[in-house]
């Protein structure tokens, strides 16, 4: 893609033509001589070396996760659940926009992190929630309109999203559904 800042005609070919020789990408190369003002190549290069290692070493390897703890003591049917769950993810994602760190949460998850898990009751899916919370772990509870298999108000599906391991702090020992 062109880039977002000016054309690609305002890259100089002297400089991009150097960085190409250092085995940097051409767009990433025209990306490194426009954050830095075509002033040289090496400016660029330094650029794009840093963002990389920034890159390695930040929270791009960080693996995110959504999981859906669905409450067995109340007797849905599979339609039911499915439905429960949908509303749990919407939920999540919507509180995902609260924050600008959920924000970014939301835009780095890769949607391979998605797990259904048995919660107990309602006191269980209150408890999984306050610990999500208590390690700042954006949480969605669907609390049911109760208008076909289940009562008005029962809690049926908790959503927990967040870096793997974290989740796995609240959610790793139940069973998956």
């Amino acid at each position: 893609s062109q880039s977002q800042y000016w054309g690609s005609q305002d890259v100089n070919p002297v400089f991009l033509q150097q960085l190409r020789e250092l085995d940097i990408p051409e767009e990433a190369a025209k990306q490194a001589l426009l954050h830095t003002r075509n002033v040289s190549a090496e400016e660029a290069a330094m650029y794009y070396f840093n963002k990389l290692e920034n890159e390695e070493e930040g929270d791009d390897d960080l693996i995110y996760k959504m999981v859906f703890v669905v409450n067995m003591d109340l007797a849905m049917g599979i339609g039911k659940v499915a439905a429960q769950v949908g509303h749990a993810a919407v939920g999540l994602y919507q509180a995902l926009q609260e924050k600008n760190s959920w924000r970014e949460m939301a835009w780095r998850w890769d949607h391979s992190g998605i797990v259904l898990q048995i919660g107990t009751n309602v006191a269980h899916l209150l408890e999984l929630q306050a610990l999500a919370m208590s390690l700042s772990l954006p949480t969605y509870l669907v609390q049911d309109a109760g208008l076909t298999q289940v009562e008005s108000g029962s809690r049926t599906v908790l959503a927990i999203m967040g870096e793997e391991e974290m989740v796995n702090n609240v959610t790793g020992s139940l069973k998956l559904l």
